[in-house]
């Protein structure tokens, strides 16, 4: 059978539901959960929101990658005020460690996660809190099988940095990874403000920081926030940040490259990813540069 890779780029086969309950062992925080409803055992994407947003902003994203047979589950990281980032990367192992006791309740009936097979990804300042995780900033009884970072930003410039300062230190990471850049997100668009994923903090540096096999795919005429919902709102997704011209777009590239990637390293359906790094025409938007680093 043919393997038509550009499948991914569409709405996948299992129907989904949106889900919500409360996550965390101990200081417990709201948490969202895309699942499939057709009984099964599912790998599981544990996915962290970016800057000032909600988890809610992505429900269009995560429910495109859930429809490809994927549990994913999105804590919101605060309620009203952003917190510090080494208490976000806290918190991603709290929710982490909860999951053996708490996802099941929360599933639909017969719908079972699959945690040996459990990926971690994150957008904007949520990819520096997973690359933190996975490079061991707080531990985790589970163990990460794969890592994306979704336009991953790590501070304002070089010298204004998240804490843990990760890209200053030689440590790599020792897991598949894959790397999704917005060709848009280093253009500011308020005078003497910085862009929204400035240069010498963005996917570029996040990409040095992987160990083969590593991944990195730039859609080029999109921008930084272009992913997530239609109706999201707020300062960054309208004022801040620089757009493309369709977020649909920028959303089923982002969905189909994350399921080729998960396909690839959890499922071992290394084909769909192959054809997309060979033929990047296949995605909906314009994919330049791509590049990997294999085994």
């Amino acid at each position: 059978m043919t393997t038509d890779a550009s499948s991914l780029f569409e709405t996948g086969k299992f129907n989904v539901t949106v889900l919500t309950g409360k996550a965390g062992n101990g200081e417990s925080k709201p948490v969202l959960i895309v699942s499939p409803t057709d009984a099964g055992m599912y790998p599981v994407l544990l996915f962290v929101h970016g800057f000032f947003l909600q988890n809610k902003y992505y429900t269009q994203l995560l429910r495109h990658i859930s429809s490809h047979g994927f549990i994913v589950v999105a804590p919101q990281l605060f309620s009203i005020l952003p917190q510090s980032s080494t208490k976000d990367i806290t918190f991603v192992a709290a929710v982490t460690n909860w999951l053996p006791s708490g996802l099941q309740s929360l599933l639909p009936t017969d719908v079972k996660p699959d945690l040996e097979k459990l990926a971690l990804s994150g957008h904007s300042r949520g990819g520096h809190t997973s690359f933190s995780l996975a490079l061991g900033h707080a531990q985790t009884t589970l163990k990460f099988t794969a890592l994306i970072g979704i336009d991953p930003v790590a501070g304002t410039s070089k010298s204004s940095q998240l804490e843990p300062k990760i890209l200053n230190n030689e440590s790599k990471l020792d897991i598949p990874a894959l790397v999704i850049g917005s060709g848009l997100g280093e253009e500011s668009i308020i005078f003497m403000a910085p862009a929204c994923a400035p240069k010498g903090v963005n996917h570029k540096e996040f990409y040095n920081k992987c160990s083969s096999p590593c991944y990195h795919f730039v859609v080029t005429k999109y921008g930084h926030m272009d992913m997530l919902d239609d109706d999201a709102f707020n300062l960054m997704t309208k004022c801040m940040c620089k757009n493309g011209k369709c977020r649909d777009i920028m959303r089923r590239c982002t969905a189909g490259i994350t399921v080729a990637f998960l396909k690839a390293y959890i499922e071992k359906e290394a084909e769909y990813l192959n054809l997309i790094w060979s033929n990047p025409g296949l995605a909906p938007g314009e994919l330049e540069p791509v590049d990997c680093r294999k085994e």
